[in-house]
């Protein structure tokens, strides 16, 4: 187990080669990222024991899926292999994934995956005191099967057991997360993407069941993180001007811009950080925009907000300050790896919900291409360019 601040290390990720920031998005021979093909990484995965499956979209486009740890690992643009999202280096050999995959350690493949909130109950062991963090591995890889596949959808299933450290308690739960391709929500706008722009996407349907708990059982609630390459700049859209929430790590005032209607965080500084934004006053649409080469990319996360609803994570050093829907976390060291996080909660079950399952669906969006049009779609879709 270890601290929140080393909690990456064991993973044994190395920096990956990122995007540049948005000051220098017109700038000739940015870096581009580096890694395996689809296929090549299929073919890793399955040397390390490690079967896959590619949900294909019906413009061309495919997604692919990991059980181990539930994730969804690549997005991929049509005639494409190269992932949209960050994937932990390791894989990217099969000699170091075998390495990987033999370890005790918490495997962060990358990608998108699915934790449990509030963090304090399940990730803190010795809580209050917070000097060490563990992924409980019922969780984070768990043991994720098929059961459900088709060349348009996969749905995995989990039935795990998680600890509530701070309560003392232990429930038995399901947890479900089926994927399939989400069309380009600009299909039907008129000039569509713009010339120069291609699109991939997904869908993410994800149940939360709790079999057994005790009576006096606290709230679980589900909670969806996805990776991308670091470097590149979060933008928020809010109903009102909203200052974010710091969790941990000292942000950069340059960084970070608070608009009448959006929050924008540029995510490029060593260090780790993390910044959350109330449900109250979130649209349901978050984006994130960087640098691949001479092109620039957009990935766009829709999802469902409720304020009425009991959104339960804290930070430790104020149990009372809830309320959050989303946070974005910026991992930034080159022995922890290069990775901006989108993470968005969904109303907790459990406790006095009277609630005990919960369904939440999400789509993600990406765009890449020329960055003039690119820019003009995140214009678009979240009110900025």
């Amino acid at each position: 187990m270890f601290s929140r601040r080393h909690f990456l290390q064991k993973t044994g990720a190395v920096a990956l080669l990122g995007a540049m920031p948005l000051d220098v998005l017109h700038a000739k021979g940015a870096q581009t990222l580096k890694g395996p093909s689809k296929t090549q990484l299929i073919e890793i995965l399955k040397k390390n024991g490690q079967a896959s499956s590619v949900v294909e979209n019906s413009d061309g486009s495919s997604t692919l899926v990991l059980p181990h740890g539930g994730r969804i690992l690549g997005l991929y643009l049509p005639g494409s292999e190269e992932n949209l999202l960050w994937m932990n280096p390791r894989l990217g050999d099969a000699k170091t994934a075998a390495e990987y995959f033999a370890s005790d350690d918490w495997h962060n493949s990358g990608g998108d995956r699915t934790w449990l909130a509030p963090e304090v109950d399940f990730f803190f062991p010795n809580f209050p005191d917070t000097s060490k963090y563990f992924q409980q591995r019922s969780l984070d890889p768990g043991g994720f099967r098929v059961v459900e596949s088709d060349r348009q959808h996969v749905t995995l299933q989990d039935e795990l057991t998680m600890k509530a450290y701070r309560r003392g308690q232990e429930y038995s739960l399901r947890l479900s997360k089926a994927v399939s391709g989400a069309s380009n929500p600009l299909r039907k706008k008129a000039g569509g993407l713009g010339k120069g722009v291609n699109y991939a996407g997904y869908t993410l349907r994800t149940t939360l069941e709790i079999l057994k708990a005790p009576k006096d059982a606290g709230y679980v609630g589900l909670w969806n993180l996805l990776q991308m390459p670091n470097g590149g700049e979060m933008i928020v859209p809010t109903y009102a001007r909203t200052e974010p929430t710091i969790f941990f790590g000292d942000v950069p005032e340059s960084d970070l811009v608070v608009e009448d209607r959006a929050v924008r965080y540029r995510m490029n500084k060593p260090g780790e950080y993390k910044i959350c934004v109330p449900a109250v006053a979130c649209t349901g649409r978050a984006g994130y925009f960087y640098k691949l080469g001479d092109e620039a990319v957009l990935i766009v996360r829709n999802f469902d907000v409720d304020p009425s609803g009991e959104y339960v994570d804290v930070w430790s050093t104020d149990l009372d300050d809830n309320g959050y829907v989303f946070q974005a976390c910026s991992i930034h060291n080159e022995s922890l790896g290069q990775f901006s996080e989108l993470e968005y909660h969904v109303p907790a079950i459990g406790a006095n919900t009277g609630r005990s399952r919960s369904e939440d669906v999400s789509s993600v969006w990406a765009f890449r291409g020329n960055p003039v049009q690119v820019a003009s779609i995140s214009k678009f879709l979240l009110g900025l360019g």
